[in-house]
């Protein structure tokens, strides 16, 4: 019999707390007009899901994901937190983005190019044209476990992060999630300024004519630069407040252009 520890627990639990107290928070947000990168009216002609769909089916996918994490993950680990020094976690932590990454970004790409794939599982995320915060996570279940719960799984196993380090990268990394999907462009928001692949980036993507470029939505844009899935954009004023989206031609940026996070407004 595999007994769950408090740290399993933990591991699963907590980043679907901080799911749903972020999405709070940004659906609070939403109701001021100037961060909007949509009209609100726009969420009800253009998404083809209500918000109560969206909630049972992210609902059901956080149930299938927790209950795969328990049984499938291995995360008896206790003595991998002691005595650990910052640069080795930072190490661990650069390690994880890099995987979770890779694996979300290829992942994602495929959905995309399988028809099969895309009409059977992923089509279902695109129902949100307009995205919100807690629609994030509204995906197929299998979907979520391909991309989701096994870029989390493998970027545990080959970082060799501790069980402490694995809540809060997950708790990070859902937190982004969410923010990528939030449908607000937040001046002041660190992530916004730090990482060029926010909400406005990843926007594109859920538009008809973006829907094969930005498929990264971790926290780098390498996989799209070198595959040439970049499309560049810019947020212009709305005259009736908040922010429009005007995406560029498709373009293949320079390597040396990687290691450009900020995004550039006008």
């Amino acid at each position: 019999m595999v007994l769950i520890t408090r740290e399993d627990a933990l591991v699963t639990f907590v980043p679907i707390v901080v799911y749903w107290v972020a999405s709070g928070i940004y659906t609070i947000l939403s109701s001021v007009e100037k961060y909007r990168l949509h009209p609100r009216e726009e969420e009800n002609s253009k998404n083809l899901v209500s918000r109560g769909q969206v909630i049972r089916g992210v609902i059901l996918q956080q149930a299938v994901q927790a209950t795969a994490s328990l049984i499938l993950f291995d995360t008896s680990d206790a003595e991998k937190s002691a005595n650990q020094s910052y640069i080795t976690v930072a190490r661990q932590f650069f390690v994880a983005m890099v995987v979770f990454d890779t694996w979300q970004f290829l992942m994602h790409r495929l959905m995309h190019q399988n028809k099969f794939l895309y009409r059977t599982l992923h089509a279902r995320h695109h129902l949100l044209v307009v995205p919100y915060a807690y629609g994030a996570q509204f995906n197929h279940p299998l979907d979520g476990l391909i991309i989701e719960s096994m870029s989390a799984g493998l970027a545990y196993a080959i970082s060799g992060m501790s069980q402490r380090a694995a809540i809060v990268f997950y708790s990070l990394s859902v937190l982004k999630a969410v923010d990528d999907h939030c449908g607000l462009y937040i001046p002041w928001n660190p992530i916004h300024i730090i990482f060029r692949n926010n909400a406005a980036y990843h926007d594109v993507h859920h538009q008809l004519a973006g829907a094969k470029y930005n498929h990264a939505q971790s926290f780098f844009v390498i996989w799209d630069q070198i595959f040439g899935t970049y499309m560049p954009y810019r947020l212009e004023k709305r005259a009736d407040g908040g922010y429009g989206i005007v995406m560029g031609n498709k373009i293949r940026h320079s390597f040396l252009s990687i290691f450009s996070f900020r995004l550039t407004r006008t």
